[in-house]
């Protein structure tokens, strides 16, 4: 029994060793005697018991890597840390395990040198503004300096970049001041539009009222214009009238007392007005004097007849 059963375990050791399954997501390198034999894809094969043996197991999916933050000096010599993500993926599972000692350290150690180089050709805003095109580049160079490896970088991702605290109290400061010119110039422009607006109100309310100047000038002048003119038209009515009532029998005599009253009021009047008087006051009874003279003239001219 105790033969049977030492026997029962070699077997199974035998089996173990000469059995050997692949899963999908791996690769396995085969050496015998020490020697690479074969690179084995996934599923079932044999080995040589106490030959042939599983050197290597190679992940085949795609592998993500954090990559450690690291101090980089930019162009402009601002101190930043910088980390980001590295995805991977084994191609060829023989370079993998002969072309390097430990593919994973060696990629994280390349991108860190890597990313270290390109942030050096960048000023610190560039390296927040054109983050896309860091990644491409760091992605690029580390792609070709890893083909002996055996793997493919797919894409590399910048996850912080983060200023010393010294730049980042500097850079506080520097957007405060710019957003302080900002609203300064903002204020300044709302001034200026506000004293444009004002000027352009006080010329548009003198053009306005130099217009109504000009408009209410012109109805007056056009007021005095017929005015005139309807004294004139009047005027010449009544000279017409006169001269047809002259013309008249009696109209001399008319016209003359018209005339007599005429000068009798505007003295009267004269006499009244003025302070001081230079003409007797009985001048202003010479209406009845003219009118006794008139009377005496019409006796005088009934007696001729």
């Amino acid at each position: 029994m105790f033969y049977f059963t030492i026997a029962f375990i070699i077997g199974l050791f035998v089996l173990y060793n000469l059995i050997l399954i692949v899963p999908m997501r791996e690769r396995c390198v085969i050496e015998r005697l020490g020697k690479f034999r074969a690179g084995l894809e996934p599923g079932f094969h044999f080995l040589i018991p106490f030959f042939d043996r599983v050197a290597y197991r190679q992940e085949t999916r795609e592998q993500c890597i954090n990559v450690p933050h690291q101090s980089c000096i930019s162009r402009d010599n601002i101190q930043v840390d910088v980390d980001g993500l590295l995805y991977i993926k084994v191609m060829d599972a023989y370079k993998a395990s002969y072309g390097i000692e430990n593919y994973l350290i060696a990629a994280i150690n390349l991108a860190q040198t890597t990313v270290r180089s390109e942030v050096g050709k960048l000023t610190l805003g560039e390296t927040f503004s054109e983050r896309d095109a860091l990644n491409e580049t760091i992605v690029r160079e580390i792609d070709d300096a890893s083909e002996p490896w055996g793997i493919k970088v797919l894409r590399y991702e910048v996850m912080n970049i983060t200023p010393s605290t010294n730049v980042i109290d500097t850079l506080e400061k520097q957007m405060e001041a710019e957003r302080q010119k900002r609203a300064e110039i903002t204020l300044a422009n709302a001034e200026r539009d506000s004293t444009i607006a004002l000027s352009e109100g006080e010329r548009q309310e003198a053009i306005n009222l130099s217009e109504g100047e000009r408009q209410r000038r012109i109805n007056e002048a056009k007021g005095r214009a017929e005015e005139i003119s309807i004294l004139a038209a009047a005027t010449a009515e009544g000279t017409r009238l006169i001269a047809s009532a002259i013309n008249n029998p009696s109209g001399h005599e008319a016209m003359n007392m018209q005339l007599v009253e005429t000068y009798i009021d505007r003295v009267s009047a004269l006499l009244k007005e003025a302070d001081v008087s230079v003409v007797p006051g009985e001048l202003a009874k010479m209406e009845g004097y003219f009118a006794g003279i008139d009377q005496v003239s019409h006796t005088m001219k009934d007696g001729g007849h």
